[in-house]
C-alpha cells in the first residue's frame, strides 16, 4: 500500500501538485482494508478523489506530458496498476449482459493470452474475433490471483494489418461429457463483429439479422478435473451428425431453437469423448473430438488403482 501511495504521490508532483503522502495512504487504508475494495479500485478512487478537489483533468493525469505506455509482452503482464500497450489478437470474445461493460474477452500474442474488459464509459474502438490490435494505455488489474487488462477512458484501440501467432498451452483431455451449457446449440450471430446474440440483440449493434451458426459449451469431467470446452460447427457437426441445415429445419419445424439443445444433449451427454485444443484460461477450445468407446486395459488398471478400488 505505501509503495502504491508513493507512486500516487509521485504523479501528483510531475503535474505540480503537492498531496501529503499520508493523507493517500489513509484514504487507500480505508478503501482497502474497511470497505474491501479491490486494490486497482481503490486507487482509481482516491486518484479520481484529488483530480476532482485539484481540478485536475484525468487524461492529464494518466496521459499528459507523458509518452505512451511501454509495450508490454503479454507473458510480462505481471504487476497490478502498471499501465501498458498491448499488441494482440483477439482469440475469444465472451457473452456479456453487464450495461457497464462494452466487451470482454481474450486478447493474445506470442507469449500467451490475457482477459480483456473494455468499459463502456471508455469509447474506445470495438474489436472483433481473429483480428489484430493496439491496446494504448491500458491498465493491468489483478484480481483473485489473476491478471486482466482494462480499457478505460485513458486508453485507445487501434486496429493494425497483422497476423499474430497466438501462444498458447495445447493439452489433451478425456473424460464424460456431463452437462452441455446454455448459449449451445443452435444460435445466431451478428454479421458485424461475429458475437452471439442474446434475444436478438448485439451489446454492441443493437438489433441485427443474426446468422446461424452451432456451438456446444460443454462440461466434461474426467473424475478428478471438470473443464469447460468450446466445440465450433464442424465439431459439433462431425459429433452429433446434426449439419447446421438440419437444425435449422429441426427448429423451423418445432418453431423453437431449443430443441436442438435438447437432441444434442440426448446424443452427447453421459458420454466419453477424447479432445484436444488450446487451453486459454478456463476454456478448452476444441480443435478435435472423438468419442472414446473402450479403454485399453492397462489404462483401466490405472484408473482403478487411481481410485483405490479393492
Amino acid at each position: 500500500m505505501k509503495q502504491l501511495a508513493q507512486e500516487i504521490n509521485a504523479r501528483f508532483n510531475e503535474l505540480g501538485v503537492e498531496i501529503p503522502i499520508e493523507e493517500i495512504e489513509e484514504r487507500l487504508d480505508k478503501m482497502i482494508n474497511k470497505f474491501k475494495v479491490p486494490k486497482e479500485e481503490a486507487r482509481r478512487s482516491v486518484v479520481n478523489y484529488f483530480l476532482k478537489f485539484h481540478n485536475i483533468n484525468r487524461n492529464e493525469f494518466y496521459t499528459g506530458g507523458q509518452s505512451e505506455s511501454p509495450m508490454a509482452n503479454i507473458s510480462d503482464v505481471a504487476e497490478d496498476g502498471k499501465w501498458v500497450t498491448i499488441r494482440g489478437k483477439v482469440v475469444q470474445l465472451w457473452d456479456n449482459s453487464h450495461e457497464s461493460i462494452a466487451q470482454v474477452g481474450l486478447i493474445g500474442d506470442e507469449t500467451g493470452t490475457i482477459k480483456f474488459t473494455i468499459w463502456e464509459s471508455s469509447g474506445a474502438s470495438s474489436v472483433e474475433e481473429n483480428k489484430s490490435y493496439l491496446f494504448r494505455n491500458v491498465v493491468v488489474n489483478e484480481w483473485n490471483g489473476k491478471f486482466q487488462l482494462n480499457v478505460n477512458k485513458s486508453s485507445s484501440i487501434e486496429s493494425i494489418d497483422e497476423e499474430i501467432e497466438v501462444g498458447n498451452t495445447t493439452v489433451d483431455f478425456m473424460g464424460a461429457m456431463v452437462d452441455i451449457q446454455s448459449g449451445s446449440g443452435l444460435i445466431k450471430r451478428c454479421p458485424e463483429c461475429n458475437r452471439a446474440l442474446t434475444k436478438g440483440a448485439c451489446m454492441e449493434h443493437g438489433k441485427v439479422d443474426g446468422v446461424y451458426d452451432l456451438r456446444i459449451k460443454a462440461v466434461m469431467d474426467d473424475g478428478a478435473f471438470i473443464q469447460d470446452a468450446i466445440l465450433k460447427r464442424d465439431q459439433v457437426e462431425e459429433i452429433t451428425g446434426i449439419t447446421l441445415e438440419n437444425a435449422i429445419a429441426m427448429a423451423a419445424d418445432a418453431l423453437d431453437q431449443g430443441v436442438v439443445l435438447e437432441q444434442m444433449k440426448k446424443l452427447l451427454v453421459g458420454k466419453y469423448y477424447k479432445l484436444d485444443g488450446s487451453k486459454i484460461e478456463r476454456y478448452l477450445l476444441v480443435d478435435s473430438i472423438a468419442p472414446v468407446f473402450s479403454y485399453d486395459p492397462s489404462e483401466l488398471d490405472e484408473l482403478i488403482a487411481a481410485a483405490e478400488v479393492i
